[in-house]
């Protein structure tokens, strides 16, 4: 007995130092990130590896937060981001449960389909002629209405409607509700930890948009904080940017600079997880069918 409980305890410390390393090696180069934006460059220079800055500068974050400029763009991204996480989850929901229900006719065809833009798709040139015929250029709706509903997240939430059983909604339907009232009022309030797990994976895919805003904003009052941080990186850089983004007066070195703009756009999104943490954890069904 002493033996075997001595060997788990030598099996446990080994797992925990093993996961302590791994955790290690995950973190660090953010804290290197993180410090390297608040030291000067000098030091930075020198050292090359910063965990905690000895002559600490907030040069490089005066400077991109010099002009209201950013300020702006991460409004648009945080617009894009809210507007368009919940029309996502929204019309992913109401074509994931019927496409979960074995009674809905032609499901089958539809799922197909689904399947279908997965494997294949149209290309940018095609997707920028669509977006271009129904009036979308330059308008914060292309980055939202082209992928309003991913097909693979569809796939995740109609998998996990389907576990669902059916007593649920029998019991609903004797009680005189409707399809939509039972997807409202039942089937999303226990679905919670899918709908924040794909809520998640759609407002991080908002927040990163890059690509389609560069396609089809030419307005660079409508840049989303990416494309901004971008011009930031290039004019710090001493490359070619838009110059009117900011001052390039007093410009701090370039590698603060792009450490400074890892931090402002990776910080933000961070922030939501643990709001969204305690529901990937929740039971579904916790207290909703007995026996």
């Amino acid at each position: 007995m002493g033996q075997h409980s001595l060997s788990s305890r030598i099996f446990d410390s080994v797992i925990i130092v093993g996961i302590t390393l791994y955790a290690a090696v995950c973190i660090l180069p953010f804290i290197h990130i993180v410090a390297g934006s608040f030291t000067t460059g000098a030091e930075l220079l020198r050292k090359g590896f910063v965990l905690i800055p000895s002559e600490y500068s907030l040069d490089a974050y005066r400077y991109i937060f010099s002009t209201s400029t950013l300020i702006r763009s991460m409004g648009v991204t945080v617009y894009v981001t809210v507007v368009g996480t919940v029309l996502n989850v929204v019309f992913t929901a109401l074509l994931a449960y019927p496409l979960a229900r074995k009674d809905v006719a032609g499901r089958g065809f539809v799922l197909k389909m689904v399947l279908f833009t997965m494997l294949f798709s149209g290309g940018m040139i095609p997707s920028f002629l669509l977006v271009k015929q129904l009036g979308l250029l330059n308008s914060l709706w292309s980055l939202m209405l082209p992928g309003l509903v991913g097909a693979f997240i569809l796939i995740i939430l109609k998998s996990f409607f389907q576990q669902m059983p059916d007593s649920i909604e029998e019991s609903a339907k004797i009680d005189g509700a409707n399809d939509l009232q039972i997807l409202y009022k039942i089937v999303l309030p226990l679905s919670m930890p899918a709908i924040a797990t794909i809520s998640l994976f759609y407002a991080v895919a908002h927040w990163n948009t890059f690509m389609q805003a560069v396609l089809y904003l030419n307005n660079s009052e409508l840049w989303p904080i990416q494309v901004l941080l971008r011009q930031i990186i290039l004019m710090s850089s001493g490359n070619f940017g838009d110059s009117g983004v900011m001052d390039e007066g007093a410009m701090p070195p370039a590698q603060t600079v792009k450490m400074a703009v890892i931090v402002v756009a990776t910080v933000p999104i961070l922030l939501v997880y643990p709001f969204l943490q305690k529901h990937f954890t929740k039971g579904v069904m916790l207290g909703s069918v007995k026996g």
